[in-house]
């Protein structure tokens, strides 16, 4: 955990200059930055279905990083000497702080809750897009199989311009959230009683999003940060493999029709 903190207090001393009072917390962000572009490639592994462990190993390395994260701003001393980062803000918050300790502070609507109020909005808004692109992905992947069951669901593109279509592999693909999203598996034959259950889950999964809101409610400021950083990161990188998978189909295609 000592490693944790230096290399923390490291980028916040970077970004001071510019940042002031908030310098750490935006080391906060970029450090899940960071810990999300190591872990893209397995992302990338997880939306292609390439293996079926590959879309919880996002998940179980992220584990590690949050406990760390969470002890850091929690524990008084850290190896040996005062923890220096609980002395750091964001803005009128300290970054150890919780949401019960800030309504100690001035209530909800005071200097610290006010912060406080500002991360769960963002978090909202960041499980709001993700419980919208599941329901939209499960609908097209439920009207592409119910379309032509024998066909590979790929080949149908839902009606209304919608862009959540995409090409589906033999191989379900999934991708679990802890708070950040949840996946979808898609077979390239589903039967009825699977497409009910797509269409349930469908309905049911993206509003785990919302669970990420809880936590975020009873850790510290500094872990929300992080909750709010990789739920986002997580729910942007699968907007976009699937925008690329989506328009490498539709060169695709495009080359076929015009080889006839």
């Amino acid at each position: 955990m000592s490693v944790f903190t230096h290399l923390v207090a490291e980028l916040g001393r970077l970004l001071e200059p510019v940042l002031a009072q908030s310098a750490t917390a935006a080391a906060i962000v970029l450090f899940t930055v960071l810990v999300r572009l190591a872990l893209h490639p397995l992302s990338r592994a997880a939306f292609r279905g390439a293996t079926p462990a590959a879309g919880c190993l996002p998940i179980l390395l992220q584990l590690p990083v949050f406990f760390v994260m969470y002890q850091a701003f929690s524990s008084a001393e850290v190896g040996g000497k005062a923890n220096e980062l609980l002395g750091h803000r964001l803005f009128a918050a300290p970054l150890g702080a919780r949401w019960t300790e800030a309504l100690g502070e001035g209530g909800p609507f005071g200097a610290q809750g006010l912060v406080f109020l500002g991360l769960f909005g963002a978090i909202a808004v960041v499980a709001a897009w993700s419980a919208v692109r599941g329901r939209r992905t499960a609908a097209s992947v439920a009207a592409a199989a119910a379309a032509d069951p024998k066909k590979p669901a790929g080949r149908v593109a839902p009606k209304g311009g919608a862009k959540a279509g995409a090409k589906v592999g033999t191989k379900a693909g999934t991708k679990a959230g802890a708070t950040a999203g949840a996946g979808v598996g898609v077979m390239a034959e589903v039967s009825a009683e699977q497409q009910e259950v797509m269409r349930k889950l469908g309905g049911v999964l993206p509003l785990l999003s919302f669970g990420t809101l809880i936590t975020a409610a009873v850790v510290p400021l500094a872990a929300g940060l992080y909750l709010l950083t990789t739920t986002a990161w997580s729910v942007a990188e699968r907007a976009w493999l699937q925008y690329r998978k989506e328009r490498a189909e539709r060169l695709t295609d495009g080359g076929e029709r015009s080889s006839l």
